[in-house]
């Protein structure tokens, strides 16, 4: 999400009734929701004349929403000011690292950083201290990367922590061959009947 100043105070009313795209509904929040196809964005915007962006891929596609909002304000009457005062407040990103990871041993590792209660929340929270983002880390691989400021931040987050996600892997172990497992039991059918029933629990029980 990012935030721009109009510096100029808004009729919110008349902006969505002469702008296409918009809802308002002043008893239920006090803000126009404003809409673009292209860049695609969502605009919250307030009778201050403060704006927050939403929903765009990048930050440049953010700069160039806040613009374009600021000119379909303009043509309805209010003349924003030259400088919007724009600034990214949080990128999110999204990964998947193609393995599962073992939650559990990495927040007993990590316990400085990581939290993980999955009564409350499937996925276990990681909070890198430079650059300051936040980490959704979920078993089966998927990560969600919060709190960035730029996309140099999501990648150097994201390359300090795989490391730690790949030491945590979960391990899958093979099963035995067929002919290994014909050998076993044969050695089991030749042991004596309570010997090859205890050998069986046990085998079993692995």
């Amino acid at each position: 999400s990012s935030t721009a100043n109009l510096g100029v105070r808004l009729d919110l009313k008349k902006i969505a009734l002469k702008c296409r795209n918009t809802e308002f509904n002043p008893k239920r929040f006090g803000a126009v929701i404003m809409r673009l196809r292209e860049p695609r964005a969502t605009a919250l915007i307030f009778a201050s004349g403060k704006m927050c962006i939403t929903g765009v891929k990048s930050a440049h596609n953010a700069s160039l929403a806040a613009k374009k909002f600021a000119y379909v304000v303009e043509r309805v009457g209010f003349k924003p000011q030259d400088f919007l005062d724009f600034k990214v407040q949080n990128m999110v990103g999204t990964t998947d690292v193609g393995f599962p990871i073992r939650l559990e041993g990495l927040v007993y590792a990590h316990s400085t950083f990581a939290s993980y209660e999955p009564e409350l929340f499937p996925g276990l929270i990681y909070r890198l201290v430079s650059p300051r983002v936040v980490f959704l880390i979920f078993v089966s691989g998927k990560v969600v990367i919060t709190g960035a400021k730029t996309e140099n931040d999501l990648k150097e987050a994201f390359a300090k922590l795989y490391p730690v996600l790949f030491e945590y892997r979960k391990v899958h172990v093979a099963s035995l061959p067929a002919s290994t497992n014909a050998t076993a039991n044969q050695a089991v059918a030749a042991l004596p009947s309570n010997a090859a029933s205890d050998s069986q629990r046990e085998t079993a029980e692995v």
